[in-house]
């Protein structure tokens, strides 16, 4: 597996989880569990948090000089952290709204 490789795969796996992570986090607003929402926000910004760390250094070794093999994975990678970033505020304000509804109408009312 060449480096290229190896750090798309990087970036897939941590922007993933922080994108299915801010999906739960919706999920448990919708249930009106924001105290479980609000922990799934802070774990998927943590997943992002390492994905962002690795297009850093991405950036940073080709500022030094260092090329870097573009491919169809890599391409594919970034896709996947754009996504998991723009899932992520999507998610804070989902939870924000249910939490504003949860005050309007009960779970037992809904």
């Amino acid at each position: 597996m060449t480096e290229s490789t190896e750090v798309s795969f990087g970036l897939i796996l941590n922007a993933g989880n922080s994108k299915s992570k801010s999906l739960m986090a919706i999920e448990a607003a919708r249930d009106y569990d924001f105290e479980e929402a609000h922990q799934l926000i802070k774990e998927a910004k943590e997943d992002l948090k390492k994905a962002h760390q690795t297009q850093t250094d991405l950036i940073q070794s080709q500022a030094r000089g260092e090329t870097t093999e573009v491919d169809v994975i890599l391409v594919h990678a970034q896709d996947h952290l754009t996504m998991a970033m723009m899932m992520l505020d999507q998610a804070q304000e989902f939870i924000h709204v249910y939490e504003l509804l949860s005050k309007l109408l009960p779970k037992e009312e809904r």
